[in-house]
Formats: C-alpha cells, structure tokens, sequence
C-alpha cells in the first residue's frame, strides 16, 4: 500500500516561485496516491480471503471463473477509513496545504521579483513607442512580461482545477469500491479534518 504524501519541509515563497519544483511535488503526490487508486484499494482486500490456490485449476485451459471472481468483493468500512485516514487524506491535506501557501504568496507583494527592472524598462519603453497602424498593423502589439506573482497565480488556478477533477475521479472509484462512504469527497475530507482538531 501506498504512503501519504508528506508536504515539503521547506516550504517558503521560493519553493513557490520555482514552478517547476511545485509541478513535480504535486503530480507525484497525485501519481502515488491518486492515480493509482485501484491499485491501492485491491491491496487492502487480502487475497488469503479467497480461496486457496488449488492445482487442479491449472489443467484446464477456459475454467469457469467462480461467482466471487466476477463481482468485485466490498471493502469494508473499516479497511476503507483507515486507509482514508493514513494514506489518501493525509496527501490530499498536503496538497491543500502546498496549494493555500502558494496562493497567499501569488497575492502577496513581491519585494525579490528578478524581472522587475526589465519589465518597468520595457513598459517605459512601450509609452515612448509611436502606433502608427497604416505603416504597420502590427505596431499596437505588445506583450508585457507578467509578473512572477501573477505567473504563480495562474498555475495555482489550474492546479486547484485539476485538483478537483482528481479528487472527484479518485472519490467515485472509493466509493464505487467501499461500504458506507460519505456521498462527495468534501463532506468526508471535511469531516476528517474536523476529528482531526
């Protein structure tokens, strides 16, 4: 079975701003946990459950599959909330947490910004600029260099969306799988976070 994910120990703006770092800390969570949901779920069913192996079945070539093969055994209760609660909601609590860090940072001011002499020089230099449209249409064009904050702002956007969309699918698959689950992730992950104060 899979481990939580832990959030960074060094988690400050610069972790923030290294885009590439916060990308690969989120989609390894996802990958450990996420999107291998199923498999982590069929490791909690314990195949001593089933019937022993018997040697016989080996020589047949098509043998019939026994009833229990073809429908997918529940989880239990049980099984389904201490996994939930050591391993899938942990990682989700550190992505939350990674995600809601990041975000204040993005709308924070930000004194260290490496581009900001460029782009106020780029931006002087757009007002001195003369539009003149019959000579070229092209002219009006300009692409100012956003700031890193508003970079950082619009990754963790897309982030939170894909965030949803994994915990939804992951969610569906628990409680496809599992007895006695809360109907949405949010009643269940808030729940969880409630006992946990």
């Amino acid at each position: 079975m899979s481990q939580p994910t832990s959030r960074p120990t060094q988690l400050n703006p610069q972790f923030c701003f290294n885009t590439r770092v916060l990308r690969d800390f989120l989609r390894l969570s996802r990958a450990s946990i996420d999107d291998s949901i199923s498999t982590n779920l069929n490791a909690l069913l314990t195949p001593a459950s089933t019937s022993p192996f018997n040697p016989s079945s080996t020589s047949i070539r098509n043998p019939t599959l026994p009833s229990s093969l073809l429908t997918r055994q529940p989880i239990p209760h049980q099984t389904t909330r201490a996994f939930l609660e050591s391993v899938l909601f942990p990682s989700w609590s550190s992505r939350s947490e990674v995600i809601s860090y990041c975000t204040s940072v993005a709308t924070s001011p930000d004194p260290d910004d490496p581009d900001v002499i460029e782009r106020e020089a780029m931006n002087r230099k757009d007002a001195d600029r003369i539009i003149d449209e019959r000579l070229d249409p092209y002219s009006a064009r300009f692409f100012p260099k956003e700031p890193r904050t508003q970079q950082l702002a619009a990754l963790l956007r897309n982030e939170n969306a894909v965030e949803s969309i994994v915990r939804n699918r992951t969610w569906g698959v628990v409680a496809e799988r599992c007895q006695d689950v809360e109907p949405t992730w949010e009643q269940a992950f808030d729940k969880w976070r409630e006992s946990r104060k």
